[in-house]
């Protein structure tokens, strides 16, 4: 017999408590989709962690879309979402004009390829349009939230707008995994 009060929990190992949590001060419908968003990107965060500039940059093996034109994308659509869905503003809000210079696409209609940024760079632009959606979803009340803005081609409310959004980003870190092990792969060939 040990004197250990933790003695019977040896070789088990911690659970992992798995809770979104409660942003404050926001409606609690409100919360759960800015907890989900939060999660998302917790997640394509964690996903990127160790990648140099060089990764980021390079383009898939079929010349696809780059890790860097993933996460400028990610960012535009965003905010192209909330200027355009839940604003009605016609442009980006002027606060992420800075981080935005390019369109969601370029003439062709591509993703735009912002080639030469270090990750630190696009994951600032990351924070910065996550920071204003988070701020103007958190301003608004549940009716608000759930308010149908009429536009030319379809009906939308914010609340679907950010359950777009964290579905949107989920789906192209996928994409992120794919392209990141590419890099790898690549990597290790040239060694």
């Amino acid at each position: 017999m040990t004197d250990s009060p933790n003695a019977s929990l040896a070789g088990i190992p911690e659970r992992r408590r798995l809770v979104l949590p409660e942003p404050e001060g926001m409606d609690p419908i409100i919360g759960g989709a800015v907890a989900r968003l939060t999660e998302t990107r917790r997640r394509t965060l964690a996903d990127l962690e160790g990648m140099s500039t060089d990764d980021v940059d390079a383009p898939g093996a079929d010349d696809s879309n780059s890790i860097g034109a993933i996460l400028y994308h990610v960012a535009a659509i965003e905010m192209a979402w909330l200027a355009e869905e839940i604003l009605s503003l016609d442009a980006w809000p002027p606060e992420v004009d800075h981080v935005l210079p390019f369109d969601v696409r370029d003439e062709a209609g591509l993703l735009w390829h912002v080639r030469g940024e270090t990750l630190d760079q696009h994951l600032e632009r990351m924070r910065v349009t996550r920071d204003l959606l988070v701020r103007e979803l958190a301003a608004m009340d549940v009716v608000e939230f759930r308010r149908v803005r009429v536009l030319a081609d379809y009906d939308v409310t914010p609340e679907w707008v950010a359950f777009h959004l964290t579905q949107h980003e989920a789906e192209h870190r996928s994409e992120l995994g794919r392209l990141r092990a590419a890099v790898n792969a690549a990597r290790i060939l040239q060694k």
